[in-house]
């Protein structure tokens, strides 16, 4: 494990050649009952902001789509990767992978017989490209929707991914979010990713692979604690913070040391 100050140390050598990549769910964003009423909290997108004209690049990396997190995390320069790598923004230019166009039509059918079976307000759809049914407004119906989901991926020919307290049927192509991780870290010479969940792990094995291979110097793999947290994240990550506002905080001393003058002569370091 790393302390704060040697993060902070790795994260702030070369603010330029750095990129840092961040999960919304349960690390920006505080988890809440129901999946729509999710937001940021607010000084994260303060500390994101103060980053942004300094580090080389901030990427959010969700399982949520693209334009939900175009809409709640509206920074200038920050891209966007939804859908564990499936969608993505950049600027105003918004791609899908193209490999889940034959699916599209089986993901609209199973999207209206999970509405149809549980309500909108336990479903929800992601861009037309995969949907999840979520459970933990109905904790009794857990085991009712996996089985569902697990049928409905059999017979539409579909993927499931299983979440915290949700089941996601997506088309069945192999992408999740160390594929978005390591397309977000390339040319860049030290990278950070913080997350939460399960599905964050593929991006923590990114990061650690890149530097294996020396495509990286540097990586910090920060796990953003909660009592709900697989135990994987703990013997993953190089450092622990205590939820949204663990990572909030640790940001805002990312962001004091890159972005303001210290006493004893230390300059602000600006983007070359």
């Amino acid at each position: 494990m790393l302390d704060v100050d040697a993060t902070i140390a790795a994260l702030t050598r070369d603010p330029a050649r750095t990129a840092l990549c961040v999960d919304f769910d349960g690390s920006l964003a505080p988890i809440v009952e129901r999946a729509e009423d999710a937001r940021p909290l607010p000084g994260a997108l303060t500390q994101l902001e103060r980053l942004a004209p300094h580090l080389g690049r901030i990427a959010v990396i969700s399982g949520r789509p693209v334009g939900y997190l175009v809409e709640h995390v509206p920074i200038r320069g920050v891209t966007y990767t939804g859908l564990y790598g499936m969608e993505h923004v950049d600027g105003d230019h918004r791609t899908v992978d193209p490999r889940v166009e034959p699916y599209l039509g089986q993901i609209a059918t199973v999207t209206n017989t999970l509405t149809a079976r549980f309500g909108p307000e336990l479903v929800e759809p992601k861009s037309g490209v995969s949907v999840t049914v979520h459970w933990r407004p109905a904790p009794e119906r857990a085991e009712e929707m996996c089985e569902v989901a697990d049928q409905l991926a059999e017979k539409y020919s579909l993927a499931t991914l299983r979440t915290r307290m949700a089941i996601e049927i997506r088309p069945p192509i192999a992408v999740d979010k160390g594929d978005a991780a390591r397309a977000a870290i390339t040319g860049f010479d030290v990278a950070a990713f913080a997350g939460d969940d399960t599905g964050d792990l593929p991006a923590f094995g990114a990061l650690r692979d890149a530097v294996a291979d020396g495509t990286l110097q540097a990586a910090v793999c920060i796990g953003v604690h909660s009592p709900e947290a697989p135990p994987e994240l703990v013997a993953t990550v190089d450092i622990l913070v205590d939820g949204p506002g663990g990572l909030v905080a640790l940001l805002a001393r990312v962001a004091d040391e890159i972005v303001e003058p210290h006493a004893g002569g230390t300059r602000s370091r600006e983007r070359s």
